[in-house]
């Protein structure tokens, strides 16, 4: 990372492993959100736009398993998993939920900090010629803030028009077959359905009030895919 270190939101029910992984953090200069339930959680991942997610699983509101789900419709934010749950299934249940990363309690600080940095360097490999906005013409993309913009506006997207829209200015002007956008946007289990893409294209491009004959962001190239274009 950077010389300004990644900003972390801890989730816990229990108050005292929260103060704890709160000073752990602090320790190594990063500055940390806290919640003890998976409502507060959600409010300042969408306020706040944390780096990275250190989530319990057992939580009275909403499990954490639903929470990882429910922020990955949204962003690709790195998120640990932090639990007392330590069988194989449950590691794989938080894996296959999207999770990075899964600790078991009791943990060492040491570990902890190893797991973070780990995570946080594969994300800056990954990500390293991404930028944090989107411009193309009057079209903009807050990729932190998880907010798209026409002509200044908010436009009012589903989840999926969302990640969609996201997916393909992360690939500007390269094209990207149906199955490609499937199993990123979608999942793997929605490959070979091609015609949720089309569906989804045509309705970007009516709230992005793009011509069909002759669209000025997503590009269809028949037989092969779309791209989007800057």
């Amino acid at each position: 990372m950077s010389s300004v270190k990644a900003t972390i939101l801890a989730v816990d029910d229990d108050v005292q492993i929260l103060r704890m992984i709160k000073r752990i953090l602090e320790l190594e200069g990063y500055p940390v959100l806290t919640a003890c339930n998976s409502r507060d959680a959600l409010n300042l991942f969408y306020n706040e736009a944390p780096d990275l997610v250190l989530l319990d699983i057992i939580m009275s509101d909403m499990d954490g398993y639903a929470v990882c789900q429910y922020i990955h419709q949204f962003s690709r934010i790195p998120i640990i998993m932090i639990t007392a749950r330590c069988s194989e299934q449950d590691i794989i249940r938080g894996l296959d939920t999207g999770a990075d990363d899964y600790i078991t309690k009791p943990f060492s600080s040491s570990e902890l900090i190893a797991r973070i940095r780990a995570v946080l360097r594969r994300l800056t490999s990954e990500n390293r010629h991404m930028k944090p906005i989107f411009h193309s013409r009057d079209l903009t993309i807050h990729f932190t803030r998880h907010i798209i913009t026409l002509d200044g506006q908010k436009l009012d997207l589903s989840t999926i028009e969302y990640k969609l829209l996201s997916y393909m200015a992360q690939n500007v002007n390269r094209v990207v077959v149906p199955d490609q956008i499937l199993e990123n946007v979608w999942g793997e289990g929605y490959i070979g359905t091609a015609h949720l893409v089309n569906v989804n294209i045509n309705r970007l491009r009516k709230k992005l009030k793009d011509s069909s004959r002759y669209p000025s962001y997503i590009i269809t190239r028949p037989g092969i895919g779309y791209m989007m274009v800057k």
